[in-house]
């Protein structure tokens, strides 16, 4: 059964090590992927490391990736480069060009780790993972917008088949522009079958509607809070929630709602890249508590 907040069994990253490369790599790189400013790689290490603690708290497996030719340094934001389905992972078509060598790098260590792939989305499609919330196991949400467009989301409903009873397309706004690091995942994520994280001023109404009918708790995040990623939470069990530090109001709504919370230091690995906990984690394997 696929869920978004089942205990991670199994999980993908990638060691800012190896995405990053090296200074000389960081220089290079960071501004054309529109980071805010370089990262600090010793400090980057430091804070992945703590990061990774946190995320073996669920017992989970850890697959790392290894360095590639064709990618950069986004590619230390695993999710947004594949997705689970019943069948196997969905390799996506990157909506930011400069990140299009990132599936193919995924694929390559899933041949090596004897994970299945179950298909992929091909060119003039795009989509990427941070576009895609699985609701139940046989609902999943979509994103439209300048990431995945509408060909990318008739592929993956082709894939999909069966396998689902509803994918539903979510309209996401303007916001800051094409360049900016914008999807779904930026304003919602579950922390429990009946709880979310949101970020409310950002989310359609029918798709919040959608929501509050499914009977999900919302836990808005005010509006100080979205730019230190407020609303990007990864749940590593049912109410376990890992997130980026800096949030207090965020994280006292969520401990009022009988979620743990454990932080992490993310101004390294999480704030210069856009990236919070559910983009440096690609969870390929959730089991029940």
């Amino acid at each position: 059964m696929l869920s978004e907040v089942d205990r991670i069994a199994r999980v993908i990253v990638k060691h800012p090590r190896d995405a990053f490369g090296g200074p000389g790599a960081i220089e290079a790189e960071w501004r054309d992927l529109g980071f805010t400013a370089p990262p600090d790689l010793a400090r980057a290490i430091e804070e992945y490391d703590d990061f990774l603690t946190l995320i073996g708290q669920s017992g989970a497996e850890i697959l790392s990736l290894p360095k590639g030719e064709s990618v950069g340094l986004d590619s230390l934001y695993t999710r947004d480069a594949s997705i689970v389905s019943e069948r196997g992972l969905i390799l996506c078509a990157m909506g930011k060009l400069l990140r299009a060598g990132e599936p193919a790098a995924q694929a390559a260590a899933f041949k090596t780790w004897g994970i299945p792939v179950a298909g992929r989305i091909e060119p003039p499609g795009t989509l990427e993972g941070g576009d895609v919330v699985w609701l139940d196991g046989r609902t999943i949400a979509v994103g439209r917008g300048y990431r995945t467009n509408d060909e990318g989301i008739r592929q993956l409903r082709a894939l999909l088949g069966d396998s689902i009873d509803e994918l539903i397309v979510v309209p996401l706004p303007h916001w800051r522009g094409p360049g900016d690091v914008f999807h779904l995942m930026s304003i919602i994520s579950p922390v429990a079958d009946d709880l979310a994280v949101v970020y409310s001023p950002l989310m359609p109404v029918p798709f919040r509607e959608r929501l509050t009918e499914r009977g999900v708790q919302l836990v808005d995040v005010p509006e100080e809070e979205f730019d230190s990623m407020g609303a990007n939470v990864l749940a590593i069990a049912p109410r376990h929630a890992v997130m980026v530090a800096g949030n207090p109001r965020t994280r006292a709504r969520l401990e009022a709602s009988g979620v743990r919370v454990d932080e992490y230091a993310g101004g390294e690995i999480s704030l210069k890249g856009g990236g919070g906990p559910t983009c440096l984690t690609r969870p390929i394997a959730r089991v029940p508590s």
